[in-house]
């Protein structure tokens, strides 16, 4: 059975279903979907006017009604009355707190269309919540109290409903009833919007004055605006063209999302077609390798389909055996999309703590999940000035400009052509929050003329030459903990073995590589970053390379571990209390921190995050220098770390 039909609450009353229900299953399977969200400020209406939809399209169980005329403690002259937004309001933190918080999703169909309908929240906090509800619609319904006017919440959803692609908008200006359907007041409010709309690029909307709650406009047109002689808003809904439709038309692309191989006698690799068409006998190419094949079968479950379009899941089946996975693209051949590495993008930031320059996060955009980091923002958008701000990071709900760099290439078109492959989100890589997310605009141009030089002498030459596998020994722990004078007895103790190592020390790589970076947590980022730029290079020429940095983050320290391969980061927790680091104190740094002279210390008023899992830990209260580098020598160069 599918989806629509066990989501379809309607009455078993419907004439068509009573009399011929395969005439109306028939009906219903191929009526248009179009998903809207309703958004704008606190207190507009959206949750009300999602529920009288309901009601008037009859898309709600006699139970729930039951329920609402017992919760209802309004009446009005014509009997009780009814607190639509209880349909919709679902979350017990919502209905005690009076507010939408989360994004409640509702499904009805009227004769005409089917529809999904996401009610987002209006407090700024939760902003977050109103895009990923946007991500997916092809209309937005912008509420406005008739009371209230404009407010800053109403730009900044219109601003990131056109952001993210939405061309479908309808202005409501909603409870009309308590300023006596005056159109005075309906005309301001437009005029107002209008010239808003066009300072952000919108040229077309959709006006419409409504009550939720009397229903004026909604499904019926209102006695009460004579002077208004548009659609009601279910006439406008039911007849819009729905942009995503228009995905069909446009070059076939489908992103991976597994291979499909239950015996050897088949092959095929299975996603959503995110645009255009494909059929069997079209030459297709493989991205980001660029492999290309023919379809030879397209095959959904039950039957082989002469054509599938965008919005269907298929698998495809190739007339060559070429290397295909989760997260490549299947592209048209003759009009492929690019694969880059660095690009400029706008962010939407939805975490509570704010974007750190240079972090590594999760970028996921299709089936694709890749490292990446974000560089320090070019600007920020003022949402009610449309003024481009200078900033040095995204604090929440805010919207910036800013170059993003990928640890390896991913197919991609710009947002503006394609939503599935040009939105990404971001992830936290040690809570697995999503931060932020983002649309990606263009290539930079210096990601398209930088290309990797193949080399004749590889790494594996060069440690074959040495007799050693390559590694990098990462010391971490407090200022005082004796990193450094652990990572030196192990050097001296390797080195009198014959191996080939060398020591990046924190205090020696701040003198030159990077004098240029102070001790905020994004300097300290930066620091690490190219330290493990630099360690990875080094293992390259297949030495065995000792660091030893405080490295205080652990999203930081897996940054590194995720450029080496698996197995050559070797993480070393040199294991100290604070307060014995700090009775050491052989630079007098803590006495310094202690009296406000130096900011931003570890362990003072900067965080160290333990390592969870380290490969190797040194208790320094219960272990001596050297024989904690006895030890770490054993390991690394017993079986545990055999070499070449």
């Amino acid at each position: 059975m599918s989806d629509d039909l066990t989501i379809d609450p309607v009455y078993v009353t419907d004439t068509l279903i009573a009399e011929d229900i395969d005439a109306y299953l028939e009906t219903h399977q191929h009526k248009t979907m179009l998903r809207f969200i309703t958004c704008g400020s606190v207190d507009d209406g959206k949750s009300t006017l999602i529920g009288r939809m309901l009601y008037d399209s009859k898309m709600i169980f006699e139970d729930q009604l039951a329920a609402l005329e017992t919760d209802s403690k309004k009446v009005g002259t014509q009997g009780q009355e009814i607190d639509f937004a209880l349909l919709v309001d679902g979350l017990a933190a919502e209905r005690e707190q009076g507010i939408t918080i989360d994004v409640a999703y509702r499904f009805f169909n009227t004769e005409k269309r089917k529809f999904i309908v996401a009610d987002c929240p209006g407090h700024e906090q939760y902003t977050r919540n109103m895009v990923t509800g946007a991500s997916t619609a092809d209309l937005a319904v912008i509420l406005i109290d008739a009371r209230k006017g404009v407010l800053v919440q109403t730009r900044r959803h219109s601003y990131l409903c056109h952001l993210i692609g939405i061309r479908n908008i309808v202005l409501a200006v909603n409870k009309m009833d308590l300023v006596d359907y005056d159109p005075v007041v309906f005309d301001a409010i437009v005029k107002d919007y209008t010239e808003f709309a066009r300072s952000i690029g919108i040229e077309n909307f959709t006006a419409m004055p409504i009550s939720g709650f009397k229903g004026d406009n909604i499904t019926t047109k209102s006695a009460n605006t004579p002077w208004y002689s548009g659609p009601t808003l279910i006439e406008h809904l039911e007849t819009v063209e729905v942009l995503s439709s228009l995905d069909a038309d446009k070059p076939f692309r489908m992103p991976v999302q597994w291979v499909n191989r239950p015996n050897l006698d088949f092959r095929g690799f299975s996603g959503l077609i995110a645009t255009g068409s494909v059929k069997p006998g079209d030459a297709v190419r493989v991205l980001p390798s660029g492999k290309t094949s023919t379809v030879t079968r397209i095959v959904t479950l039950g039957e082989d389909l002469d054509e599938a379009v965008a919005g269907q899941s298929v698998t495809i089946c190739f007339a060559d055996e070429i290397d295909c996975s989760r997260g490549d693209v299947i592209a048209i051949a003759e009009n492929p999309p690019e694969a880059a590495d660095q690009f400029e993008a706008t962010v939407v930031w939805m975490a509570d703590e704010a974007l750190i320059p240079g972090r590594a996060y999760w970028l996921k955009s299709a089936t694709q999940t890749v490292s990446a980091t974000v560089h320090q923002p070019k600007y920020t958008v003022n949402v009610n000035t449309m003024e481009h701000m200078a900033a040095k990071t995204l604090d929440l709900n805010a919207i910036g400009v800013a170059e993003v760099t990928t640890d390896k290439p991913i197919v991609f078109e710009a947002y503006d052509d394609n939503r599935t492959l040009g939105g990404f989100i971001l992830i936290d890589k040690i809570t697995n929050a999503t931060v932020a997310a983002g649309m990606l605009r263009f290539s930079l141009r210096r990601a398209q003329n930088v290309h990797w030089q193949a080399l004749d002498v590889t790494r594996e030459a060069h440690a074959a030459a040495k007799n050693q596998n390559p590694a990098v020994l990462w010391f971490t722990g407090l200022s005082g903990s004796g990193k450094s004078t652990i990572a030196n007895l192990v050097e001296k103790k390797l080195h009198a073995l014959g191996k080939h190592t060398f020591l990046l020390d924190g205090d020696n790589v701040r003198h030159g590589l990077n004098k240029d970076l102070g001790f905020t947590e994004a300097d300290r980022i930066e620091n690490i970053r190219r330290v493990g730029e630099v360690a990875k290079l080094m293992t390259d020429a297949g030495l065995i390379v000792l660091t030893a940095f405080i490295s205080p983050f652990r999203a930081e320290r897996d940054m590194v571990r995720q450029m080496l391969p698996k197995g050559d980061f070797v993480e070393v927790f040199v294991d100290t209390p604070l307060e014995e680091a700090e009775r050491r104190d052989v630079k007098g740094l803590y006495k310094k921190a202690r009296s406000g002279a130096l900011k931003n210390f570890t362990g003072i008023d900067s965080p160290y995050e333990a390592p969870e899992a380290a490969e190797i830990r040194v208790d320094t209260m219960t272990e001596t220098p050297e024989a904690a580098a006895e030890r770490i020598v054993e390991r690394i160069t017993g079986d545990w770390m055999p070499t070449i």
